[in-house]
């Protein structure tokens, strides 16, 4: 007789009952739980809490990059031709839990707990090399243009999440990154 539960069942249900109750409540004791099943069978899978934390920080991700897939269709000339992209797609009250988890977890390596410490700069790096290849240029450029847009969509971002959606379209606005109608949520070539 097989496990119960499969590797990545176990792991979506990980990314919802961080979700639900956040990263730094989650156990594998409330994760089995959560499932009905021993957390011998969480062990199995993810035999220390840190790679399980990992895999649902890169679950997580990969969750993030299939939503901005629709805004990132042609390439960007420059940071704030990515954000005008971006942002319509990132400011939907459905990317909120994905933004919370993110701030936690970079919140949790700013205090330096781990895992949080040594995987967080991995993961950023990870993302930043994946918006840097949206852009024209030389690889140097690219990639200086993704740190510049990843901290313009943070700091939004992050706003939404403490002050909420309006004070975060405000600031878009005025940094001039929200899309006119005729725009869309394209990036400009």
């Amino acid at each position: 007789m097989g496990p119960k539960h499969s590797k990545e069942e176990i792991l979506d249900a990980a990314l919802e009952a961080a979700f639900d109750a956040g990263l730094s409540r989650l156990t594998f004791g409330s994760l089995a739980m959560r499932l009905g099943i021993s957390d011998r069978m969480v062990v199995y899978y993810f035999p220390r809490k840190d790679d399980l934390i990992r895999e649902v920080l890169v679950s997580m991700g990969l969750r993030l990059q299939e939503t901005l897939a629709e805004a990132f269709t042609e390439p960007a000339t420059d940071h704030l031709a990515l954000v005008a992209a971006a942002w319509p797609v990132l400011a939907r009250p459905a990317s909120d839990p994905i933004f919370a988890l993110f701030f936690e977890a970079m919140g949790l390596a700013a205090s330096g707990r781990e895992p949080y410490t040594a995987l967080m700069p991995g993961l950023v790096d990870a993302w930043l090399e994946w918006v840097a290849e949206f852009f024209l240029g030389a690889a140097s450029r690219r990639r200086s243009q993704a740190e510049a847009a990843l901290a313009l969509l943070d700091g939004l971002l992050l706003l939404r999440q403490l002050a909420g959606p309006a004070a975060a379209n405000r600031a878009a606005k005025v940094l001039g990154v929200t899309p006119s109608v005729n725009e869309g949520t394209r990036v400009r070539s």
